[in-house]
């Protein structure tokens, strides 16, 4: 085997390695970052469209442009659960007079 042979056997051995390090993290922590997997959509961030349950075999509308699925709306569509904006207002306790 010549050097060309070589290094391009190396590379792809690298990659295929790469690859199951990516696989098995992926296994254990699916999503990266501070928020969890939408429980909607599974981390998909596309829900059935309202189109299917409706129609009589057929599928599409605007919402989903023909595909059956649209975005969810419990994540907005990015497949990861979203803080709620929320405002905590504290008051100093009432002294007895």
């Amino acid at each position: 085997m010549g050097p060309v042979v070589l290094t391009q056997l190396a590379t792809g051995l690298s990659v295929l390695a790469g690859a199951v390090l990516v696989k098995s993290v992926m296994d254990q922590k699916p999503m990266a970052g501070p928020f969890s997997r939408c429980p909607s959509c599974n981390g998909t961030g596309r829900v059935t469209c309202m189109c299917t349950r409706w129609s009589d075999g057929d599928v599409g509308c605007r919402t989903c442009a023909g595909s059956g699925r649209m975005a969810c709306s419990s994540c907005g569509g990015t497949g990861t659960g979203r803080p709620l904006p929320v405002q905590v207002s504290v008051r100093p306790p009432k002294r007895p007079s």
